[in-house]
């Protein structure tokens, strides 16, 4: 989560691209480079699978859900995304690497 939130505020569109699954990869570009947009912070404020472990009911060790909120400045105005983000983890190469799938935003 925090290595995407860091590719946000590069912009890396390749490291994005790479780290989303590709049954929900979008087609067109995840970041516009000409955007006047300014990354203020990220706050992780749960992620499923640690709560899970606490409780011992950790099932799904493929996947996690991550809430959190990330704070940004476009053309000058703050504004916050608070989403929960679905994560699936599968092998790739012979190693398991984790992938966002796709998010649902709990403020709307």
């Amino acid at each position: 989560m925090r290595s995407r939130y860091t590719a946000y505020t590069l912009p890396n569109e390749a490291y994005l691209r790479a780290t989303w699954h590709p049954s929900t990869l979008p087609e067109e570009a995840v970041v516009d480079p000409n955007e006047r947009l300014q990354w203020l912070g990220l706050e992780v404020k749960s992620a499923l699978r640690l709560r899970q472990r606490k409780v011992k009911l950790s099932e799904h060790h493929d996947a996690d859900t991550v809430e959190f909120v990330a704070r940004y400045k476009i053309n000058g105005r703050a504004q916050r995304l608070h989403e929960v983000s679905r994560f699936v983890r599968e092998e790739v190469g012979g190693a398991a690497r984790w992938f966002y799938l796709d998010g649902s935003f709990p403020d709307k």
